[in-house]
């Protein structure tokens, strides 16, 4: 019965906390994997749309690399935002509005392309507004202050 209350009291003893991080650690690590295996996949099928150059009118290749590499760079700031998250743990909101901000540009070009109504465009640029504006508040309002006494994020 001593050996039970023993191991009932290293258990209770555990850090909890220690432990948490030890996980979250692990699983951005598999995500920083992840999201390294689909920039190199998003870098190949870049570079393998380049064959569009012979097959389709230049305009319809070049927009095609163009969206793909805009993409690319979406996920280099989620892999840019991961890694500040592992190394500071957490994350600042311009980051997270940055990735925003370049995933809604793709996606503007990409309708643009496209030859959407106009309505739908003004709705997309309506929502970069929007995050613009978050992008510049996060900025002038963040709790860090720089050097200079601007605020730095």
């Amino acid at each position: 019965m001593t050996w039970l209350v023993q191991t009932m009291e290293q258990v209770a003893e555990v850090d909890l906390t220690k432990l948490w991080m030890k996980g979250i650690k692990l699983v951005l690590s598999l995500l920083i994997l992840t999201i390294l295996a689909a920039l190199t996949g998003g870098v190949v099928k870049t570079f393998l749309d380049l064959r569009l150059l012979f097959q389709s009118p230049v305009e319809v290749a070049l927009r095609q690399v163009i969206i793909d590499t805009l993409i690319i760079l979406a996920v280099v700031e989620v892999f840019k935002t991961t890694l500040t998250y592992f190394s500071e743990g957490r994350v600042k909101v311009t980051f997270i509005v940055d990735t925003i901000l370049v995933v809604m540009l793709t996606e503007v070009i990409a309708q643009w392309f496209k030859g959407e109504g106009l309505t739908h465009l003004a709705v997309l640029g309506g929502i970069l507004l929007t995050l613009g504006a978050m992008r510049v508040l996060a900025v002038r309002f963040s709790p860090v202050q720089g050097e200079s006494g601007r605020s730095a994020t």
